[in-house]
């Protein structure tokens, strides 16, 4: 195992530099932030300040290896607008994202992988083919649309829910959560149920896959032979076997959920990362931008590294083949 890991960790430690490289020098070819650091009617001396004091006449390289080093020391930046680490920003925003996409992971799993085993059990039932039905609504309804929906339905006709904001929070070891407050709850229910419909469809359809697949298999037949009671043939035997693929994917998709949740924070006005990086794109701020997109980045590698530690632990072939190459 331990060999895996160091594997793992240095594939890793590769993706992270090249990705860091493609991420800066992308950032800072696109636009000239100046524009926005200066007043209109500033001389060409004020403008050249503000060049010299934001290190704008540095060479690319240049400006890459000084980010460099100072990444590797955990600043990433000060931002142009705002004129604050850019790390701090992002991680004040980060709380908000995270419960957002952890819930709707959460709600993903809950449902889906249940309605996608049910599907896979009984595929002619009418119950079965309006799961896959609604399956096929999940991929392919647009996620701003339905969160108006959501909005107009739920907020504003029925009155339920709450529309947009995060309500009331509580901190936890110095961090705000919401989902443990009743207000909070019910601001999260919605924004959490709109991102995780993508997800939910792709989970019914991975699980039902996956029951349809072994439940043929030979040791299903001998197990249901042998008088194993159904409940404990699907949660034992079942169940396991069907994950392998699950974890995999809902492990790469839980990284799209935090970098890709920017549509259903600004439909909800949900105080996240998304809305932030919104308006440091607007406003050219480049500390910003690369900061949160390293962040993203990370956040995939380490989700990646995770994920290929729980699958050989859940198909230990995986890491025989790995120790023996």
């Amino acid at each position: 195992m331990s060999v895996f890991i160091i594997r793992r960790l240095l594939q890793s430690l590769v993706v992270v530099l090249v990705m860091s490289l493609l991420v800066f020098v992308g950032v800072n070819i696109v636009g000239d932030p100046v524009d926005m650091l200066v007043n209109p009617e500033a001389d060409q001396a004020e403008i050249d300040r503000v060049i010299r004091d934001f290190g704008l006449d540095k060479s690319l390289p240049e400006q890459y290896g000084r980010f460099l080093l100072n990444a590797i020391q955990g600043d990433l930046g000060k931002s142009f607008i705002f004129g604050t680490p850019a790390l701090k920003l992002i991680i004040q925003r980060m709380p908000a994202t995270l419960e957002l996409a952890f819930a709707a992971l959460f709600m993903a799993i809950l449902i889906g992988i249940p309605l996608g085993i049910y599907a896979g059990l009984k595929p002619e039932s009418k119950f079965s083919r309006t799961i896959m039905a609604g399956s096929i609504l999940g991929f392919s309804l647009p996620t701003f649309w339905v969160g108006l929906m959501m909005i107009m339905v739920f907020a504003v006709m029925l009155g339920w829910l709450p529309s947009t904001g995060r309500g009331d929070t509580v901190l936890v070891a110095g961090v705000e959560v919401s989902f443990l407050t009743l207000d909070g709850l019910s601001h999260l229910l919605m924004p959490a149920l709109n991102l995780s419909l993508f997800k939910m469809s792709l989970v019914i359809r991975l699980s039902r896959a996956g029951t349809r697949e072994v439940v043929h298999q030979d040791y299903m037949k001998f197990a249901r032979a042998k008088g194993l009671s159904e409940s404990r043939l699907i949660l034992v035997h079942l169940l396991k076997n069907i994950l392998i693929p699950v974890v995999t994917v809902l492990g790469l998709e839980l990284g799209g959920l935090i970098a890709f949740s920017v549509v259903t924070e600004t439909v909800f006005a949900w105080p996240g990362m998304g809305k932030l990086i919104i308006d440091s794109i607007h406003l050219l701020d480049r500390p910003v931008v690369v900061a949160y997109l390293m962040i993203i980045v990370l956040m995939f590698v380490s989700i990646n590294l995770i994920v290929d530690i729980l699958y050989s632990i859940l198909d230990p072939r995986v890491r025989l083949q790995d120790i023996k190459t």
